[in-house]
């Protein structure tokens, strides 16, 4: 079945085209926004690509605009895809009374709980919709790509690899909520989301998956600053190594002394994970 795409805005960058667009999706009752970066040499072929999960109060703009990717994804022939991090149009009583729950921080999972699972079912649309969406309207090979997120899109990153390990060839996560269940943020959002079944939590939680046998077949790529403010409160890396150690799950974690959470810690790291998803994106 067709899906039709609006063209928001496209602009030249680095030899290819730089684009936001729109759609209308049934997972998330109304029309959903994304990004895309189309490399050159996507002219002449379908090129691989990596998804990118921003974090809470971001839209699909941040990662395009902050991130200073395309440079290298376009000497590397990697298309980018940045989607949105919560439906937009479907609004419920609370929904952006705080930052952390509701509009921009989708947690990138299935809603159950109503009002929300009406329309907050981000998990179906990053998984299954927008890669439909993307292999209908773009020269990219949907079977060929990559996942990557930062911090509440970092634990979005993990917990889709781990829950959809068919469905993605790499994955990576910059300072990325790693144990969900177990800090405010994510408690925040599961209680809200899924109601308070902590089983249900576990199943949206990097940590606990990989404790209760999830695999992804790949090596994952972390990063994490030592400056972050949100370490030891939200973040709390050693839960991740602690698991993957236990389960025998192969990792690259790195800890780097004087580098925060926002963009300028992605700028800098950001290379380091392109060149991570393409050597198995790119044959």
């Amino acid at each position: 079945m067709s899906s039709a795409l609006r063209t928001r805005s496209t602009h030249a960058c680095f030899g290819g085209t730089q684009g936001f667009y729109e759609h209308d999706s049934d997972a998330c009752a109304g029309p959903m926004r994304f990004a895309v970066f189309m490399p050159p040499r996507a002219t002449d072929a379908k090129v691989p690509g990596v998804v990118f999960l921003a974090g809470l109060t971001c839209t699909e703009e941040t990662f395009p605009i902050k991130a200073g990717a395309q440079r290298l994804a376009a000497e590397l022939g990697l298309a980018l895809i940045a989607p949105d991090t919560s439906p937009r149009q479907s609004r419920f009583p609370g929904d952006d009374a705080a930052w952390d729950f509701g509009l921009g921080a989708g947690f990138y999972l299935d809603a159950t709980r109503e009002p929300w699972s009406s329309a907050y079912r981000m998990e179906t649309w990053i998984t299954d919709e927008l890669p439909r969406v993307i292999a209908e309207h773009f020269p990219i090979d949907t079977a060929a790509l990559g996942l990557m997120g930062h911090s509440m899109g970092g634990h979005g990153a993990l917990t889709l690899a781990l829950r959809h390990p068919s469905r993605w060839q790499s994955v990576s996560a910059l300072a990325p909520i790693v144990a969900p269940s177990e800090v405010p943020w994510g408690q925040k959002a599961f209680a809200g989301y899924l109601g308070e079944d902590r089983a249900r939590w576990h199943e949206h939680d990097a940590t606990a998956l990989v404790a209760s046998g999830h695999r992804f077949p790949g090596t994952p790529l972390v990063d994490q600053g030592e400056a972050d403010n949100f370490l030891v409160r939200e973040l709390q890396p050693e839960r991740l190594i602690a698991a993957c150690e236990a389960a025998g799950l192969p990792l690259t974690l790195r800890r780097h002394a004087g580098y925060d959470h926002g963009y300028w810690f992605i700028q800098t790291f950001i290379a380091d994970h392109l060149r991570h998803h393409a050597a198995s994106l790119i044959k």
